[in-house]
């Protein structure tokens, strides 16, 4: 029997019924935000497989645990998984790619609406007794969105701006040159050629060492006056005292960020004080939809490989272990 650590009290039905029909033992945390809880399972228990949701899993907790052979994100960012630590151990270290495509797009979407027409705060002072009427919004309809990451969410937020009759440009630092994978959407060579282009900038790559802090002052200043921020990514992507001061000066009409530097959102953060910013608590990728085919996408990555029967290899963010 593999016993297989879930980093979150829960998982979807959708990957606990396939640990279940392969006979695994399964433990949850009994807090969904505890690291501490994380590294005394690993260091005290057999485990063979760790599911990573958004705890941390430190390169502590990987050593202190010898049985350990595989890690499946729930997801596609490690951020929050210390992969080095991992590939030492000569341990894979899996991702989910597109099963949260969909609903991170759709986040993505509803942020840009609500950030541009200041739904949000209109919503907040009716609910407040007030008739505040907010005329001053953007609409999209001529625009340029500038995507940086140009993945499966990117894509299909491409794909209905340019419904609306928005332009679409795109930067991925990970691509290689070649044609858009969709019609009608531009591909740049880089961030400088992008963001003067872009009166909506939004999201789209992983959090590593060359995307932290990509979005700084020096590139904030870039945009058009008045541009839009939407980040579905990674907070830790953006500079978030120099956005501040970008939304409080003017230089950016508004943001919609659903993820942050310092999650959860401290109640003194400064973006809690601005009317022109939307918030959502990093649920992107967090519909029933999205969470059943994680979980699944997690539940088959692990067992494949502790099977004996391991998943395409392009699922997999440190392929060297293979060698």
């Amino acid at each position: 029997m593999h016993t297989i650590l879930v980093t979150a009290p829960r998982l979807a039905p959708a990957g606990v019924d396939l640990l279940n029909r392969a006979g695994a033992r399964v433990i949850y945390l009994s807090s969904p935000d505890d690291g501490g809880e994380v590294e005394h399972i690993m260091a005290t228990e057999p485990v063979d497989a760790v599911i990573s949701r958004t705890v941390a899993l430190s390169a502590q907790a990987i050593a202190s645990c010898p049985t350990l052979k595989v890690i499946s994100k729930h997801g596609v960012g490690v951020g929050n998984i210390d992969v080095e630590a991992a590939t030492r151990r000569g341990i894979p270290v899996y991702v989910t790619p597109g099963a949260n495509a969909q609903s991170v797009a759709e986040m993505t979407l509803g942020l840009m609406f609500s950030a541009s027409r200041r739904i949000g705060w209109m919503d907040a002072e009716l609910h407040g007794g007030r008739w505040s009427r907010a005329q001053d919004g953007v609409e999209l309809h001529g625009k340029t969105i500038g995507l940086v990451g140009f993945g499966q969410i990117g894509q299909r937020v491409a794909k209905v701006c340019l419904a609306l009759g928005m332009k679409v440009v795109a930067f991925d630092p990970a691509a290689r040159n070649g044609s858009s994978p969709v019609d009608g959407a531009m591909l740049v060579a880089s961030m400088a050629e992008l963001l003067p282009q872009a009166d909506v900038l939004s999201l789209h790559v992983p959090l590593n060492k060359h995307t932290r802090n990509m979005l700084g002052d020096e590139q904030l200043s870039q945009l058009p006056k008045g541009a839009i921020l939407i980040n579905t990514a990674r907070g830790e992507v953006v500079d978030e005292s120099a956005l501040v001061a970008a939304l409080q000066d003017g230089r950016l009409f508004a943001a919609g960020l659903d993820t942050m530097a310092v999650e959860p959102l401290p109640a003194d953060s400064p973006l809690t004080t601005l009317k022109n910013v939307v918030l959502t608590p990093h649920v992107g990728g967090s519909t029933p939809a999205a969470l059943a085919a994680m979980a699944g996408a997690a539940a088959r990555n692990v067992l494949g490989w502790l099977g004996g029967n391991p998943v395409d290899r392009a699922a997999c963010v440190n392929p060297q272990v293979f060698a």
